[in-house]
């Protein structure tokens, strides 16, 4: 493994498990799902500010007007997002809403089927229809230390209303080719700012030091830096292995629910995670059957 391919690794590593870490410390900050992602975005934009600003991305040319209401509307999906999947992290568990969160790759193919008349091949529907095989087994379950009746569908309806906000944000960045990725996500977590601004209770910041330095900690580390290592590790790493990285965010956010809330998955839970997770890695991978070549008679 070459330097750049062990460093691009590592650095995806790192910001999958940071990633996988994001659900703690929006329960542990105790703060109102919408002032959680408002503090976020302030300390977030904060960050990438003075990150683009030392790549020199601020100069005037590097955006368009078309390229800069691009990025506000998929900042507006990107910030729903956020708002419905922390809100899922309580009603159904971090580990099933992160799992559920991981049907937003079908969404968006579904998506682009749509609006960019891309074909769905035989391949994609049936990792689809494994995916969705386990979402019945998810929602017909439930596990130890869990939410259980209405909340945990809520719970689950969430965090599909977060994956399908992902997947719309993500065809609308597909069009911002070219755009520096840092740049795109401070204009991303600015249009935050300003959305949830009205929302935020006028105290301001809570007083207490375990939620300050969790809204925080969301802002500078899992905003900032976390975007910070994603994209420098995407530069550096070929797709298969990307997408291969990024199911160490899925599992690590399993763990942590388990470790810090002790959350059990029941065996039908694991079943559904387990489905859910394959399908998205087959999709990505392009996993399918293929035929052996039929032997050359002699």
């Amino acid at each position: 493994m070459d330097d750049s391919l062990r460093r691009g690794s590592l650095e995806m590593l790192a910001a999958m498990l940071i990633s996988g870490s994001i659900g703690w410390f929006v329960l542990v900050s105790g703060q109102p799902v919408a002032e959680v992602v408002f503090w976020r975005c302030v300390f977030g934009a904060g960050t990438l500010l003075l990150i683009c600003a030392a790549m020199g991305f601020l100069k005037p040319g590097v955006l368009t007007r078309a390229t800069f209401l691009l990025a506000v509307a998929s900042g507006l999906a990107i910030v729903g997002n956020w708002v419905l999947l922390f809100a899922s992290y309580s009603r159904a568990s971090i580990a099933i809403g992160t799992a559920v969160y991981n049907v937003q790759p079908f969404m968006l193919v579904g998506l682009a089927a749509v609006f960019l008349g891309e074909k769905i091949t035989a391949p994609k529907l049936a990792w689809l229809s494994v995916a969705f095989v386990g979402m019945l087994a998810i929602v017909s379950a439930h596990g130890a230390g869990q939410a259980s009746g209405d909340d945990y569908l809520a719970g689950i309806a969430l965090a599909l209303g977060a994956a399908l906000l992902y997947a719309i944000a993500a065809l609308i960045i597909k069009r911002l080719k070219g755009t520096p990725p840092h740049l795109i996500a401070l204009i991303q977590v600015a249009t935050g700012v300003l959305l949830l601004a009205p929302l935020v209770r006028p105290s301001g910041l809570p007083g207490e030091t375990s939620a300050l330095v969790s809204l925080v900690t969301l802002g500078v580390v899992h905003t900032g830096l976390m975007y910070v290592l994603l994209y420098s590790a995407i530069q550096r790493l070929p797709t298969a292995l990307t997408g291969a990285l990024s199911f160490i965010y899925p599992i690590a956010a399993i763990l942590v629910d388990w470790v810090a809330f002790g959350h059990h998955l029941a065996a039908l839970q694991w079943l559904g995670v387990g489905l859910i997770l394959l399908a998205a890695a087959g999709m990505q991978q392009g996993w399918w059957f293929r035929s052996a070549p039929l032997a050359v008679q002699k």
